[in-house]
């Protein structure tokens, strides 16, 4: 059995086979609105939201056309300038206003010149994807092959900590860079100061008592003078 190419002739019939199969081309895209005219000659295809809320506009072409670049960077001006209005115009779904919009181009095949404008782009994500439409026995399925994509960030979980949980650490690299204080020496390797010299103690004053006792001690020690007798 073989698997036949088949040919979608209209925009909106291969908008219509995007919108059912949008997972193909993202898992948990959703849909909000399609077939938005941007301008006299540009319509927005597809805008839908990834499961982060951003909105992603698709733009679709069932030939390779580089204008769908031009109509792309339109629709992406368009929506990021209302995004706040489209939050609140389709409050059902999970829409947030504070990332810009990105883009997903759907074409059939895309030209060199198309491939480099999209890989120069500097602070806008374009995305490329060519499609086939096959069909095999009785079913019939679209086939999205990525050619140029740029990895979603992923948020990462509860990154909006509380003030208190904010608070960062102070890194061990700062404390090592830092000069370590002196530290002062112990006490007992310090060596010790000579004694000030002291005042000299005045001699002790011997009481007067002692000194008026001796010459009266001395005398009952002395023994009697004997008179002598004159003829």
């Amino acid at each position: 059995m073989s698997i036949e190419k088949l040919k979608i002739e209209s925009n909106q019939e291969l908008e219509q086979i995007i919108t059912n199969e949008i997972n193909k081309i993202e898992k948990d895209l959703t849909v909000i609105c399609s077939n938005v005219p941007i301008n006299e000659k540009a319509t927005l295809d597809i805008l839908c939201h990834d499961n982060r809320g951003q909105l992603v506009i698709v733009q679709l072409s069932v030939d390779e056309d580089d204008i769908m670049l031009l109509h792309g960077i339109q629709s992406l001006d368009y929506v990021n300038k209302f995004k706040s209005f489209l939050k609140a115009t389709y409050n059902k779904h999970k829409i947030s206003d504070k990332e810009k919009p990105r883009l997903i181009l759907i074409a059939p095949s895309f030209s060199d010149a198309l491939r480099l404008a999209v890989e120069g782009m500097k602070g806008m994500q374009v995305d490329l994807y060519e499609w086939e439409y096959l069909k095999l026995g009785d079913h019939k399925g679209l086939r999205l092959q990525p050619i140029f994509t740029h990895k979603p960030e992923e948020k990462p979980k509860e990154k909006e900590e509380k003030p208190s949980e904010k608070k960062r650490e102070a890194k061990p690299a700062k404390k090592k860079e830092a000069k370590p204080e002196p530290k002062p020496l112990p006490e007992e390797k310090e060596e010790p100061k000579p004694p000030e010299p002291k005042p000299p103690k005045e001699p002790p004053t011997l009481p007067p008592a002692k000194e008026t006792k001796e010459p009266t001690e001395k005398k009952k020690e002395e023994p009697p003078k004997r008179k002598l007798k004159l003829f």
